[in-house]
């Protein structure tokens, strides 16, 4: 789902190591569940009507901001019950349902309409009976992708996404005691660790890259191997004979491109699940003039994410971009500013940032070492044997204190390192929360309050001629 890309450019982690921001935000998100948070009404309404296409993460981001900006949003989902891959791909041990359908009820509780079980086969006429003035697709990319194995009736293959969806859904598949898993993905990692819940004795992954190739996060291989998945890099399969599966030993190349050698294996196997990636289902905007898509059927779009048709946006999982939970949230939030411009002719530019304060602009006299709090988990052996939630969470106490190893770069916290340091009493505090401002007439730019800075507040500026 999210990754944290954020703390891999963490200050602290030059310090000692970066803060878990994810766990402190998992914190405020149970927080608000259990206290029952609302979201604030708009100030406005505009008069304007959109439709989402798709109740995934990116739809159900989109239409939360669009809502948030005044808006009249109503989403058509082709599956049984909200949440797209979140629902029907993410296995409950990562994403709990009870926590996805809070979420769901937030979202509706502000006005959104949802329509489920209502699949779109013209987007075009959809769009213009309905009356509505701008359309975002977030369908994502649920369609397995397939590669031709010879093999018999005597074993099981499924794609990966089916699988999990059926799990998801309550089925319990009959997948024997062996199970292989054929891809390097994270969906590749998912449907072996669900083979494992249901009782596989045996579940390994069969990938034709080495490990720093795969496309899977490294964390999420990681947890697989913990609950006993084995992973067979440099391999790929050449027939699936079940209860046996053969599979030819591959090689790097000069260029690391893997070349098969003619040496084969053989590895039990009931059931083979194909996870060799998705494609997205886009048939349904052909009608519409102007779109271009890709040959898996994504939909190319510009900088702001509309597609060549004017007035319709697309984003997630079926646009060219990195397929996570996080991305979607991010496309869906980016397609309604910028829809918001466009309903308003206007220009969506992007905000503008502070400059970034990098470690070696911080001034550490302020900090000491504070080790990261970490979140509980599941041992290894409980979790093969329950759906139950493998990470929880932080405590309160625990995300007190992990907010606070924060070095708050680039903003004032009112540690009044300026105000004490100052020979000149130039700085002047305004109360708390309203930090300080400085007299100029006694300021003799000295830089004192500058060096001190913990934080790199502070910027020092030639003085005007």
């Amino acid at each position: 789902m999210c990754y944290h890309p954020c703390e891999t450019v963490c200050n602290r982690a030059h310090l000692d190591s970066s803060v878990s921001i994810h766990s402190v935000e998992r914190f405020l998100g149970d927080l608000a569940a259990e206290r029952g948070w609302t979201f604030e009404p708009p100030a406005a309404r505009t008069g304007r009507r959109v439709l989402v296409i798709g109740a995934g993460p990116s739809g159900l981001s989109a239409a939360y901001h669009l809502t948030r900006l005044g808006h009249e949003v109503e989403i058509r989902d082709a599956g049984a019950a909200p949440g797209g891959m979140m629902r029907y791909g993410i296995p409950g041990y990562r994403l709990p349902r009870d926590v996805l359908d809070i979420e769901l009820n937030r979202i509706a509780a502000m006005g959104v309409r949802l329509t489920s079980d209502h699949r779109v086969d013209d987007l075009a006429a959809e769009r213009d009976e309905g009356g509505f003035d701008a359309v975002f697709v977030a369908v994502g990319a649920h369609l397995a992708k397939r590669v031709d194995i010879p093999a018999r009736d005597a074993g099981t293959m499924v794609d990966a996404v089916s699988f999990l969806r059926n799990v998801a859904s309550g089925e319990k598949p009959a997948i024997g005691r062996h199970v292989a898993v054929y891809g390097g993905g994270n969906t590749a990692m998912d449907a072996a660790r669900v083979a494992r819940r249901l009782g596989a004795e045996d579940a390994v992954i069969v990938y034709r890259r080495t490990r720093e190739q795969m496309p899977a996060h490294e964390e999420e291989a990681q947890d697989a191997e913990r609950e006993g998945v084995r992973i067979n890099w440099l391999r790929t399969i050449s027939a699936f004979d079940g209860p046996e599966l053969q599979v030819e030993v591959m090689e790097l190349d000069a260029s690391g491109y893997p070349r098969p050698t003619g040496r084969f294996e053989t590895l039990a196997a009931d059931t083979l699940i194909m996870a060799l990636g998705q494609e997205t289902e886009s048939a349904f905007m052909r009608t519409l003039p102007g779109v271009e898509f890709d040959n898996d059927g994504s939909v190319r779009v510009s900088e702001s994410l509309m597609t060549g048709c004017p007035g319709v946006f697309a984003g997630g999982d079926m646009v060219p971009s990195e397929r996570t939970v996080t991305v979607g949230v991010g496309h869906g939030k980016k397609a309604a500013h910028h829809i918001d411009a466009w309903l308003h002719n206007a220009t969506g530019a992007p905000s503008a940032k502070h400059p970034t304060a990098t470690f070696d602009s911080l001034h550490l006299w302020f900090f000491g070492d504070a080790a990261r709090r970490q979140q509980p988990e599941l041992e290894p052996d409980r979790r093969v044997k329950t759906f139950e939630e493998v990470v929880g969470g932080l405590s309160a106490g625990e995300a007190t204190y992990e907010a606070g190893r924060c070095l708050s770069c680039g903003n004032c916290f009112e540690c009044d390192g300026c105000l004490g340091a100052c020979p000149e009493d130039a700085v002047i505090k305004l109360g708390v929360g309203h930090r300080y401002k400085f007299d100029y007439d006694r300021c003799t730019g000295c830089a004192v309050c500058f060096d001190q800075c913990p934080v790199h507040a502070i910027e020092m500026f030639p003085e005007p001629k």
